[in-house]
């Protein structure tokens, strides 16, 4: 059996948690999955919030309505500025369409509030937006439907290894942990 192989779309721009965002590629690269990284900006360099430069594949103006069977959204103080991207509604519309997975962490799940996709379904998120996302329930991951939601920083491993078992398998997101010496 030939089976595809699983694809990932990370949206990032300047202000990323660089743990965030780095930590799941890492983990989701070590799972077998073809991530792309895509920078909201106008260069292919993003600049995180603790001054580390981040390189980026392509940008989201050349993506092309690409569909991937995950979207991904590492936060930090960069979300404030992809809520203001008017092009990301689409985007968002287009996997959500397509039956695709939907990932946030930190603040960016009110990029998933945004779009009314946390409407009635479980989520987390990091404390700072805790006013707006009020019904946040304290748990690392939180994994409703196809929409997975994770905490911070802290929470950043465990988010790429959820990635990893639900467009893969268990089995292979306990081989990644395994593999990076992740106990418990």
């Amino acid at each position: 059996m030939n089976e595809t192989k699983k694809t990932a779309l990370f949206i990032i721009c300047d202000g990323v948690e660089e743990l965030e965002a780095v930590a799941p590629i890492d983990i989701l690269r070590r799972g077998g999955i073809d991530v792309t990284i895509a920078s909201a900006g106008t260069t292919k360099t993003v600049l995180g919030k603790n001054d580390i430069t981040i390189g980026t594949d392509t940008s989201v103006s050349d993506l092309h309505s690409q569909i991937f069977d995950a979207l991904v959204f590492p936060g930090g103080p960069g979300v404030y500025t992809l809520r203001k991207d008017t092009r990301l509604p689409d985007i968002i519309q287009q996997h959500v369409t397509g039956d695709k997975w939907i990932a946030a962490i930190c603040a960016a799940p009110t990029l998933l509030k945004d779009q009314g996709l946390l409407d009635g379904r479980k989520h987390t998120s990091h404390f700072t937006v805790w006013d707006e996302l009020p019904e946040s329930e304290k748990s690392d991951v939180v994994v409703d439907g196809k929409i997975v939601t994770s905490q911070g920083p802290g929470t950043a491993v465990a988010f790429g290894l959820k990635l990893v078992e639900v467009l893969t398998s268990k089995e292979n997101a306990e081989e990644v942990a395994s593999s990076i010496c992740l106990s418990g």
